[in-house]
């Protein structure tokens, strides 16, 4: 998102990933690379392709460009299926861009779904079988699922909690450099066109509290609570007493000191552990902010079984997560998300989150789609990246940067083309008698 990969032309090669790569020898193809892989090109793309062996295509004066600067370029997109070889390819270095990564994405058609079959085959017809060779993918990269499997069941506690450290414990510093003050690692909601990340982070929670009911005295639980930002505002601007939780070491203890700065830390409380260890009940109110997406389908009605246990009855339930477009397409992520970003992550449409809530506890009383707010928010993520690139390759590495660079660009793209949504669904559990304590027509006030 934003100028997500920097503009190599400054004089600063982020993208190669040692001299090797540049400077690898292969014998003269049969045509030049960029002849074949214009063919991937629209007509009217403005961006420029160059290759390793000299060849150029694309429109010639382009402020965008990709450069294929190795060979081992093409054997990452022959080698490994859909967008997993276009992540290698980019990640390692081999493959890079000059200008906005988001807008090469948005402009070159179809780069985002990989080579299928017959492009493959294009390739190889046009420069031989020399690269079609496997070469290991980059040390960031997650083992397969299969692998994963010798590790645990998926959506176990342990095997839970080594796919939420390798995605949130990679440099508390890094995230501060691309999430801003509020270190809200979620869809953020902006009350005009032209407010601020931070103006748009403080709406949301105060949507959410508002939408939760909330008011001094009453306890909140916030599961999944990243480095605390809902804690903490619930807790500052609400007067809520509040637990909340995270698989996170590193988040649970940035998020611990920053309510002791505060001075918030004797009504709040940040624990490192699994919400299914959480044994208290009687909760208020339960915030769900990004959670839901590591929960996976088949235990949506364990999850909300288990949230409303934890309410009184009449409390309120909010649960923000990123979902399909529909309930017909397949839950896990693609094969770059599952590797690079969120293993054994899992989106669900909408329906099928409103059905899981309804069959076990809640009563849904609100849902809305705040998807174009996403596509926002990772604009402004991408641009906080782009601004703080050198502190950033400095915190997590070179390819890590890389990871979350085309992560985001690409996360936005699929916001702005209804690829993915973010939904909050508001849901009560009513009491035996059937009372909601809900106000008959509610506007939330913001």
């Amino acid at each position: 998102m934003g100028n997500a990969a920097p503009d190599t032309t400054s004089g600063r090669r982020p993208g190669v990933d040692g001299p090797h790569l540049a400077r690898e020898s292969t014998s003269a193809p049969a045509l030049g690379v960029c002849t074949t892989l214009a063919r991937f090109l629209q007509a009217d793309a403005p961006v420029t392709i160059t290759a390793y062996d000299g060849s150029r295509a694309g429109a010639p004066d382009a402020a965008l460009r990709i450069e294929v600067r190795s060979p081992a370029a093409l054997s990452y997109l022959l080698s490994a299926p859909g967008e997993l070889g276009l992540a290698r390819a980019y990640v390692t270095g081999a493959l890079d861009v000059v200008g906005d990564l988001y807008a090469v994405l948005r402009t070159t058609s179809g780069i985002l779904d990989g080579l299928d079959a017959a492009d493959k085959w294009t390739i190889l017809r046009d420069l031989g079988p020399r690269y079609l060779r496997l070469i290991p993918p980059p040390p960031e990269e997650a083992p397969g699922r299969i692998r994963r499997a010798l590790n645990g069941i998926r959506h176990s506690k342990g095997r839970d909690s080594r796919a939420i450290a390798q995605h949130y414990d990679v440099s508390n510093r890094f995230y501060e450099l691309v999430l801003g003050p509020s270190m809200a690692y979620t869809c953020a909601c902006y009350p005009e066109p032209d407010a601020t990340l931070e103006q748009a982070q403080f709406h949301k929670f105060d949507l959410v509290c508002r939408k939760l009911g909330l008011r001094p005295g009453m306890r909140l639980l916030d599961v999944g609570c990243g480095w605390g930002g809902m804690v903490a505002h619930a807790v500052e601007h609400y007067g809520v007493h509040a637990v909340g939780v995270t698989l996170s070491r590193a988040q649970a203890s940035w998020a611990q000191e920053q309510l002791r700065r505060r001075g918030l830390d004797n009504r709040a409380e940040i624990r490192h552990g699994d919400y299914r260890d959480v044994t208290e009940s009687g909760f208020d109110a339960v915030s769900s902010i990004g959670l839901t997406e590591h929960v996976g389908a088949r235990n949506l009605p364990g999850y909300f079984r288990f949230l409303a246990a934890r309410l009184r009855p009449g409390g309120r339930l909010l649960n923000h997560c990123i979902t399909r477009p529909t309930t017909r397409e397949a839950h896990r992520t693609g094969p770059f998300i599952d590797r690079y970003v969120f293993p054994d992550g899992e989106l669900e449409g909408v329906g099928t989150l409103v059905s899981a809530m309804q069959d076990n506890g809640f009563e849904v009383r609100h849902e809305e789609n705040l998807r174009e707010h996403y596509a926002r928010t990772l604009a402004a993520w991408c641009a906080n990246l782009d601004a703080h690139w050198d502190d950033a390759v400095r915190e997590a590495g070179l390819r890590r940067a890389r990871v979350w660079a085309l992560y985001m660009a690409a996360s936005r793209l699929g916001f702005e083309r209804r690829r993915i949504e973010l939904h909050q669904v508001l849901g009560v559990r009513p009491s035996p008698s059937g009372a909601a304590s809900m106000p008959l027509r509610p506007d939330w006030g913001v």
